[in-house]
């Protein structure tokens, strides 16, 4: 593979189309829709050319498909966690390491958790500037006092969705799961 290229991969779910940037690394993006404005402006923040590479994403691609499906419960595709900063990928590697399927962790807790000393409401806005919702569970975060914010898909129905998926929430009587 070459180290210098990004490949996309499109997921349907029942959110909308799932995007995922793929580099020679791992999965370095996720977004809950896909549009060549977006495909762009990635591979731009990744300084990488586009690439059709179908081998590359296959993992990826499977992996969405499957959680989505209520299948998978841990993501085993390498991450690339270069879009990050140092105090984003310390506060979402441990969210990513420490808050597994169908759990929560709040805003507070987080911030503990992760040794950064940033407080309860920039844990949030970190979440909220997550390059790689589901795969790095940033929807698994919540308010002490509620469910929090949810900048992905359509907001919080998103989230709660997502912990619904996951088990966490009680379906409603609306919902297909």
């Amino acid at each position: 593979m070459d180290s210098s290229t990004v490949a996309f991969a499109t997921v349907p779910t029942r959110l909308g189309d799932v995007l995922a940037a793929v580099t020679e690394d791992g999965v370095a993006a996720t977004h809950f829709q896909d549009d060549p404005r977006l495909r762009e402006r990635i591979a731009d923040r990744l300084g990488m050319a586009v690439a059709d590479d179908p081998v590359r994403t296959a993992a990826a691609g499977q992996e969405l498909t499957a959680y989505f499906r209520g299948e998978l419960k841990e993501f085993r595709v390498p991450v690339d966690w270069r879009l990050m900063s140092p105090l984003q990928r310390q506060v979402l590697g441990t969210l990513f390491a420490t808050v597994p399927y169908g759990e929560v962790v709040t805003y507070g807790e987080l911030a503990a958790r992760s040794g950064t000393g940033v407080p309860a409401r920039a844990i949030g806005s970190i979440m909220g500037a997550n390059p790689l919702p589901i795969i790095v569970p940033c929807h698994r975060v919540v308010a002490s006092n509620g469910l929090g914010g949810f900048s992905g898909g359509e907001g919080v129905e998103s989230k709660r969705w997502l912990l619904t998926l996951e088990g966490h929430l009680p379906p409603t009587l609306d919902w297909d799961i």
